[in-house]
C-alpha cells in the first residue's frame, strides 16, 4: 500500500523539502513544487548559476550551427570582418534577425527577442560568449539569478528595439543583451560606492569603452544596439534592485520563468518557420 506513496521533494525555488501532498511550497509559496517543469528545468536550471550561463551559451551556439548548416556560404553581413563562417543573410533572416526589415515587411515583432541569439560568423559568437561568460557571473553575485535573465533578456530586446527605432535594418548578436548586464554594473557600481563599487565600475566602464572604441573601428557593428542594451540594463537595475538593497522576490523569479519560456518558445518558433522555408 505504501509503494505508491511519492516522496517528499526540494522545492525547485527555495530547496526545501516540500511534503508528499503539498500543491504549493510552504516556504517561498512556489505552485505545483513537484511538476517536471518545475523539478527538471526550472529547479535543475534555473537555481544554479553556472548551468543557467551554460545554458544560454549552448543556446546561442545551437542557433549558430543551425542556421550555418541549413543557411551556408552566404555573403558576409553587414561587410564585418568577423562574419568568417557566416551563415547566409537569407537564413539569418528566417531564423529570426530584427529591424526594420524584419519587422516593418514582416511584422516579426518577435525577432527582438530572437536576434539576440543569432551570430554572423564564428569569431562573432567566439568574443560573444567570452564577454557572456566575464560579465554574467558578477551579475548573478550582485543581483541573483533570477534578476540577471530579466536583465539580460529584457536589455537585449530593449537595445534592438532603439536601434530599430534610429532605423537598422537588419541586425543579430548577443552584445546588446551582454551591454544590458554591463549597464546593470555600472549602475550598481555608482550606485553602491566605496572601494568595490568604484572598482566594479572602473573595471566595466573600461569594457564598456573598449566595446564602444570596437564598435567604431569595425564596420558593421551595431552600436546603437550596444547603447540601448547598455542604458536599458541601467534602467532595469536601478528598478529591479540589487541584493545590498533589496533580496530577490517570488515576482523577480515569476519574470524570470516567464522570459525563459518565452525565450525557448520564440526560438523553437523561429527554427521551425526557419527549417520549414528552407526546405519547401
Amino acid at each position: 500500500m505504501n509503494g505508491n506513496k511519492r516522496k517528499p521533494v526540494l522545492c525547485p525555488n527555495c530547496r526545501r523539502l516540500v511534503g508528499s501532498d503539498d500543491t504549493t511550497c510552504p516556504y517561498c509559496g512556489t505552485r505545483k513544487p513537484r511538476s517536471l517543469l518545475n523539478r527538471y528545468f526550472f529547479g535543475a536550471v534555473m537555481n544554479d548559476p553556472d548551468k543557467l550561463i551554460k545554458a544560454i551559451i549552448g543556446l546561442n551556439v545551437l542557433m549558430y550551427a543551425i542556421s550555418l548548416l541549413l543557411s551556408p556560404g552566404g555573403r558576409q553581413f553587414s561587410g564585418n570582418p568577423l562574419s568568417m563562417l557566416s551563415p547566409g543573410s537569407r537564413g539569418l533572416l528566417l531564423f529570426g534577425a530584427t529591424g526594420t526589415i524584419p519587422i516593418d515587411q514582416m511584422h516579426r515583432w518577435w525577432s527582438l527577442l530572437s536576434a539576440n541569439y543569432l551570430h554572423a560568423g564564428i569569431l562573432h559568437i567566439l568574443f560573444n560568449m567570452l564577454a557572456l561568460w566575464q560579465i554574467a557571473p558578477l551579475i548573478v553575485r550582485e543581483y541573483g539569478l533570477s534578476r540577471m535573465l530579466v536583465i539580460y533578456t529584457l536589455g537585449g530586446v530593449a537595445g534592438f528595439g532603439i536601434s530599430y527605432l534610429v532605423g537598422v535594418q537588419l541586425t543579430i548578436g548577443a552584445s546588446a543583451a551582454i551591454c544590458s548586464l554591463i549597464g546593470a554594473a555600472l549602475y550598481f557600481g555608482i550606485n553602491r560606492g566605496g572601494v568595490y563599487g568604484q572598482a566594479v565600475y572602473r573595471q566595466v566602464g573600461g569594457w564598456a569603452v573598449s566595446l564602444f572604441v570596437f564598435g567604431f573601428l569595425i564596420p558593421g557593428i551595431n552600436n546603437w544596439g550596444h547603447a540601448g542594451g547598455m542604458l536599458a540594463g541601467a534602467l532595469l537595475g536601478a528598478l529591479l534592485g540589487y541584493r545590498e538593497k533589496k533580496r530577490e522576490t517570488r515576482w523577480h523569479l515569476i519574470t524570470a520563468r516567464i522570459t525563459a519560456v518565452l525565450t525557448v518558445v520564440t526560438l523553437l518558433g523561429a527554427t521551425l518557420s526557419g527549417v520549414q522555408y528552407l526546405l519547401s
